[in-house]
């Protein structure tokens, strides 16, 4: 279900990062996102998650470097969300990247974010474990952005 991605995974993540740009500002028309889609597929550091027909469930970017790594950008499919497809993706990167003891940490929406409940992620990455940390930049599209961290002993 999980695999690192490949050149031909790059119109997925772009059919992704169109689902979540009301939340995130644009990326698709951004040649930053695709450069560093590209960079990810290059360094093996991006993956993705498909289903058993092969369509595209998630994907994810992760950096960093030891003993802090990052969560650069993880988003499931709207249909296939709450059916573990970010959970797999991100037990998967902690897998292959992380050798404790280390840290995680990801920005996700600051609790005043519209899409803070809507899109589920501040539930998601506490249910994994991350606690909320310090507040971060706002993002590109003006809401609120907060660190979650997680410690791997």
């Amino acid at each position: 279900m999980v695999r690192p991605a490949a050149e031909p995974d790059l119109p997925g993540f772009l059919a992704l990062a169109a689902e979540v740009e009301h939340w995130f500002g644009p990326m698709v028309a951004d040649p930053g996102f695709t450069e560093a889609v590209t960079r990810g597929i290059a360094r093996s550091t991006a993956l993705v998650a498909h289903g058993a027909s092969g369509e595209l469930l998630g994907a994810l970017l992760f950096g960093g470097k030891a003993p802090l790594h990052k969560v650069h950008w993880l988003v499931v499919t709207q249909r296939s969300r709450g059916e573990g497809v970010g959970r797999a993706l991100l037990a998967d990167a902690i897998h292959r990247f992380v050798r404790p003891p280390a840290t995680v940490e990801v920005v996700t929406f600051g609790p005043d974010h519209p899409g803070a409940v809507t899109s589920g992620a501040r539930a998601f990455y506490e249910a994994l474990g991350f606690t909320p940390a310090e507040p971060a930049a706002p993002g590109p599209e003006g809401g609120s952005r907060q660190v979650y961290r997680r410690a791997l002993p």
